[in-house]
Formats: structure tokens, sequence, C-alpha cells
């Protein structure tokens, strides 16, 4: 049927006196999941990912290499679009510092990329292991402080009206269980109390065996793990790491706003904030991003995602939101703790991190922003960290020219 030219004026004139407030209910259309080499994505290759985190966890040190900089091409995910404007970052002073010292760390440690941003400005830029520029590495970790960002957005878009909220509103079915009682703050800063096992090098562990079995039908298989999982302490008392709590925020993020957390990064942060390539997230067996992990973003931009942070984040969230997320919400030690889904360190600094040695960190003070992309030997290391925060204070002190 053709609508004629009074069907559209009235079509524009109830448009526009909808009030400025007035939820869109049309239910949207999410980009598509890419398969690798863009295969079909059978059921076959959904179950693969199952065994993912597995397999991604026991990989030899020349399957790091090669996959960090290279996992939509073994996984499926979601492309996180960028936009036609891009945040420049030009090329500052050269960071007086030693160029063998910046080989050795690197060696030493397994880093593919190496940024330093001061004040909007390059001041040190460096690729490895045959990663560059124009490519893309893996975040692990480094993807949690993305998905909080979602929360702050979907509170300033009216998706989610507080972090005080129980987390069961969002996700009914986890009414019920250890969540009962759990706020959205308490699952954003890993505070619920619920019982959980993060060890990477135990195969038996939460985090490796969360999606091994298949979820009911018409449950988030997210939401249908971790709903059986016991209360180890009252909710608020007790932090404990948990990937699996980060990858129940992106589920509520979808539920609460309807989008794919994919597209929603690019609508609030990638095209507005001018992030020069598209990112990759990958999904688990739902199609659904997983929040805790995965997204696969340029150095450049991660450094961008740096500088939007030190900007407030404005127009995507609230002037509030960063300076709660960055800090510390649950104390790990002196001068250290947890915001949500942020680590928090001494002087005001924080940054994100992940397994492997991916991290960025920011030292809002002195508007600098280091961001490394790498492939550790190990997920974790205790001396590969220590020696990672030296080596970012030193990179600090030739910023500042002590």
């Amino acid at each position: 049927m053709q609508v004629g030219w009074k069907g559209v004026l009235v079509g524009a004139l109830a448009l526009a006196v909808v009030p400025a407030n007035a939820r869109d209910t049309t239910p949207p259309v999410k980009s598509p999941v890419v398969a690798p080499g863009n295969e079909p994505l059978t059921p076959e290759k959904m179950e693969k990912l199952r065994s993912a985190g597995a397999e991604i966890l026991f990989w030899n040190q020349e399957q790091r290499d090669a996959n960090f900089r290279a996992m939509e091409a073994r996984f499926p995910g979601r492309v996180v679009k960028h936009g036609t404007r891009v945040h420049a970052l030009p090329r500052g002073r050269q960071l007086p510092i030693a160029a063998a010292d910046v080989d050795n760390f690197m060696a030493a440690q397994n880093v593919a990329g190496l940024i330093v941003i001061q004040d909007g400005k390059i001041r040190l830029e460096k690729y490895a292991r045959g990663y560059a520029a124009n490519g893309r590495w893996t975040s692990f970790s480094v993807a949690k402080s993305f998905t909080s960002t979602l929360v702050g957005a979907a509170i300033k878009d009216g998706y989610i009206k507080s972090v005080n909220d129980p987390v069961t509103t969002y996700l009914p079915d986890l009414a019920g269980s250890g969540y009962d009682g759990v706020t959205v703050a308490q699952l954003l800063s890993m505070t619920s109390g619920v019982k959980w096992n993060e060890d990477y090098f135990d195969p038996n562990s939460d985090v490796v065996k969360m999606y091994a079995k298949p979820a009911p039908a018409g449950i988030d298989p997210t939401v249908a793990y971790m709903r059986t999982l016991p209360r180890a302490s009252r909710p608020g008392e007790k932090w404990v790491y948990k990937t699996g709590e980060t990858n129940l925020i992106g589920v509520l993020v979808t539920k609460a706003t309807g989008k794919a957390l994919a597209d929603y990064l690019s609508e609030k942060v990638w095209k507005p904030y001018g992030m020069a390539q598209d990112a990759f997230w990958m999904v688990d067996p739902s199609q659904q991003e997983i929040g805790g992990c995965c997204l696969s973003v340029s150095l450049r931009d991660y450094a961008r995602m740096g500088l939007f942070v030190l900007g407030g984040g404005k127009g995507a969230v609230n002037p509030d939101w960063f300076p709660a997320a960055t800090s510390a919400k649950a104390v790990i030690g002196p001068g250290y703790g947890y915001g949500y889904q942020w680590w928090t360190y001494p002087e005001g600094k924080f940054g994100a991190q992940g397994i492997f040695g991916q991290s960025i960190f920011i030292d809002p003070a002195h508007r600098i922003v280091i961001a490394m992309s790498s492939a550790w030997p190990r997920a974790t290391d205790q001396k590969m960290s220590i020696e990672r925060a030296a080596f970012q204070a030193k990179l600090e002190a030739a910023a500042l020219g002590k």
C-alpha cells in the first residue's frame, strides 16, 4: 500500500511531539556474527566455543604469537564498527629513554606493542612479534573495563536505573540463586559473595569450564552456569576476581538495552570518539559477546580508550561515572584496589589489565596513557607483573623529565 504525502506529514508531526526521554520500543537489529573466513556459522562451529577457554589458555608460545593478533581467524564474533572521523594522535617529542632499554623490556616480556601517550600526543610507539599498527591484538580482561563503560552508558541512556538495583531486576533467571540480593554495583566490583575459581592453570576451574556444558533451552549460557554457584560470603563483604561476573554484566547490558555489545560500543564510543579501526568481539555459544574477555583492538585504539576515559567519556556516560568507576570499591593491598572493572593504583592512577600481559595504564594527573599488548609465556606471572609496573614507572619518569 502506498502512503500519500499527507500520511507522511502526519507521521512526521507525530514523531515531533514524542517526549525526548521516550524510548523506542522497536526491536533493534543486531549486527551479524562473523565466522572465521566468512564461513557459515554451523552448530558444530558454535559448539567449538564451549572449549575455547581451555584451548586459548593452554596454547604454546608459537600459537600465542600467531593467534593473539588473529582471533577473528579462529573464532566467531561481532565487529565493532568505527566511524568516518578519526581522533588524531599527533607525534610529540620522542620520549627520552634509551632504545636498548625499550627493546630489552619488550623482549623479556614478550611485548608485541607498546605506546606512550602524553597530553594526547604519541611519545613512544613500538611493535614486535609480527604485530603492526594496522593490526589488532586480543584484550583478554582489558575488555572488562570496556564492558563496565557500557553500564555507564546504559545508565545515562535510561536503560539501567542505578547501580544500586538488584541484578535480578535485569536478569530474572538469577532469582533463587546466590545472586539474590546482589546489586549491579557489587557485580561490577566483584563483591557479590558468590563462590568462584579463577585458576587459569586448573582445567576444572570455573573460568575454564563455564561454557563446557550446553545451557537449558531459553537460558543464556552465562546465566545458566552462574546461577548454579553457591554463596560463599555476604554481598559486599569480600572481593574475589570473577570473569564470569563480567560476562554476566555483558548479558545484563544486552538484556537492558536490547543491543549487541559490539553495536552499543560502536554507538557510544567507537564512532563518536573516533577510533581508527574496527574492533572484533568474540561471542559465546549463544552468540552473546563475552563481556569479560576477547576484544581484538589496535594498539592505538587501546590508547584512545585511555584518552576517552581521561576526558570523562563526554556524551557517552554521566560526568560522575568514571570518578566512581575508577575509585576503589574493594581494597586489595596498600594503595591498590578494584573499582567498577578497573584496577586502582597509588596516587590516583588506575588501569585495565588482562592475562598474558595486556594493559592500559592511566595517570590522570599527568595526562599519561601507556598501553601494552603482549604474549607472556604464562597467563599470570607475579615477577613479570612487578617488572612491568617498574618499567611503566620508568616510562612515566622519562615523560616527566625525571
